[in-house]
């Protein structure tokens, strides 16, 4: 049985892959804030971390009208919509609870921001990674369409 990399490499298998990456963006970003106090740490990483996680709110919601999702996907792109959405609200909360600062390098996160982020990625992965596997395990189409196997992938090397 030979499959080609169009049975399962579609935009929705690309978009929920790249979803999960940015689970895990989310998640180092979190304990590097950790371990500066909750301030911005100035490595280049976590600058182009930020602004990806910040751009895949974006994507989303354009993924949502461009790709023609299963009814299970359209979950993925409105969760990290969701998130994005009420982590600015939470955010700014906390944030007037201690004052605004007047510069960035005066912004301290607080530590319950830094869970709440943390805990939506550690879900938002685990859902993706377990949507991927049991599609996998039971050859069920959930939120990709045709993922080939380990076997199958072996045949194509």
């Amino acid at each position: 049985m030979q499959i080609s990399y169009s049975d399962w490499l579609t935009p929705q298998f690309v978009y929920i892959t790249l979803s999960a990456v940015v689970a895990v963006l989310i998640w180092i970003e979190g304990e590097m804030l950790k371990q500066t106090d909750g301030k911005l740490p100035q490595s280049k990483f976590f600058k182009v971390s930020s602004l990806l996680d910040t751009l895949w709110f974006f994507i989303s919601v354009v993924i949502l009208y461009v790709i023609d999702l299963t009814p299970l996907a359209i979950a993925v792109p409105a969760a990290y919509g969701i998130y994005t959405t009420f982590g600015w609200i939470y955010g700014t909360k906390l944030l007037k609870r201690k004052g605004i600062p007047d510069s960035p390098k005066d912004l301290v996160i607080p530590a319950k921001y830094i869970a709440y982020s943390q805990s939506f990625s550690l879900v938002f992965f685990c859902v993706m990674f377990a949507r991927i596997e049991f599609s996998m395990a039971t050859d069920i189409t959930i939120a990709v369409t045709n993922i080939p196997t380990y076997y199958h992938l072996c045949r194509l090397i």
